[in-house]
């Protein structure tokens, strides 16, 4: 590498952004250890004798994940694109069987037991299998996609099918990232935004209708309104969070040195594991996780922008939906500008269900970032016309266009 390509900075060099998710995925994933560690110790010990096993299945998890990160990082697309259906079909068969041999957590039954206290969430892997599917049938149907019968089916029905299996387990939160997913990869696909209007709407009136239709999904969505209304009651755990957030100032009041975590704050090591950031390390350590969050957005649209290959740019905006609006939807939850939906914090929170496919999506994301081409001609210098990746941009059928 010469002189001139070393000058040119991390986003010149032929690595770059493979780096950049590399190094930004590692750092949210240690923070995420120590915090678990920390947010967890006085549940652990009351639970298990230990203060530290919550966190040593934590690592475990962790170790899984990387391992699995490193070796779907050296699987070409066109690999990816072969496990497609595979992966629909096993991600569908076993979203059928929690509703048959799940156990219920939480008024959710979303979880299928697998040895003591180890469970697995099928909806979680549901996610990657949807992204990996979708992106290859819609890459398949690249010339045909300005029609809206090619755009939209089977796509729809089959997604659908998904998400109507989670819901079906109570699973409102990880049922509205799976529709973020999909709206994701539409809309990099090039759909007339129109389109999202309709399904926006529609899912509006959905998510309305079950509310309604759930006593405790109502009292969520009235405590976000008012959590003072009831402060003792459905309101606390906002509250609460928001005392721990408050309580840290600008630096926090130290690494393992909580106070809400000692039992006043529910589910402090994982939905409201942000809380826990804020109080032991302060506005700068909150902010910190968000810079890293922009990170993986910045590398995972902007692989959405340079890759020629339609399946790895509808696939990498599926999984930066994924992180960032699992994030936005966490985060917007324990700030109180969005309602309670009980995702975890991606990378961050405390389970294995959560994070070994996250990280399995981010090594797929690595797969890419590893085999784009050299940003210029000579590996560094500015692109020419000939080697310029163009977005695609899907052709409008007449009289549609994006409005």
């Amino acid at each position: 590498m010469t002189d001139e390509v070393r000058g040119r900075g991390l986003l010149h060099h032929p690595r770059g952004l493979y780096y950049l998710l590399l190094g930004a995925a590692l750092l949210l994933l240690g923070l995420g250890l120590v915090m678990v560690l920390s947010a967890s110790s006085i549940l652990s010990l009351k639970q298990t004798g230990s203060a530290y096993t919550l966190a040593q299945r934590q690592l475990l998890f962790a170790g899984i994940g990387i391992v699995l990160m490193l070796v779907c990082s050296r699987l070409p697309s066109t690999l990816w694109r072969r496990l497609a259906w595979p992966g629909l079909i096993v991600a569908l068969g076993l979203l059928l069987a929690v509703l048959v041999i799940g156990v219920e957590v939480s008024g959710q039954r979303n979880w299928i037991d697998i040895v003591g206290p180890f469970r697995l969430q099928p909806s979680e892997f549901a996610k990657l299998a949807v992204i990996v599917w979708s992106a290859d049938l819609l890459a398949r149907k690249e010339p045909v996609l300005n029609r809206w019968s090619h755009l939209l089916m089977p796509l729809l029905p089959v997604t659908g099918i998904v998400l109507g299996l989670v819901l079906l387990e109570g699973d409102v939160g990880n049922t509205l990232i799976l529709a973020m997913i999909v709206g994701g990869v539409l809309f990099a696909a090039g759909a007339p935004l129109r389109l999202f209007a309709l399904l926006g709407g529609l899912g509006l009136l959905a998510i309305g209708l079950l509310t309604l239709a759930a006593p405790y999904r109502m009292s969520r969505f009235t405590s976000w309104l008012d959590p003072q209304a009831d402060r003792l009651g459905d309101g606390w755990q906002v509250i609460q969070g928001q005392y721990a957030l408050g309580t840290g100032g600008w630096w926090g009041v130290g690494l393992g040195a909580s106070r809400e975590k000692w039992g006043s704050l529910p589910e402090a090591h994982t939905d409201f594991i942000y809380s826990v950031i804020g109080e032991e390390l302060g506005l700068v350590g909150t902010l910190s996780v968000l810079l890293l969050f922009g990170i993986v957005a910045f590398v995972s649209f902007r692989l959405v922008v340079v890759s020629t290959d339609l399946f790895v740019r509808l696939a990498s905006a599926g999984v930066g939906t994924w992180i960032i609006g699992q994030a936005v939807v966490n985060v917007g939850a324990v700030l109180g500008l969005l309602p309670i939906t009980g995702v975890p914090l991606p990378l961050v929170s405390y389970g294995g269900s959560s994070l070994i496919p996250l990280l399995m999506a981010i090594g797929m994301l690595l797969s890419f970032a590893r085999t784009l081409p050299p940003p210029g001609p000579t590996g560094g210098g500015p692109e020419s016309d000939a080697t310029r990746p163009r977005l695609y941009v899907v052709p409008e059928p007449e009289g549609s266009g994006r409005r």
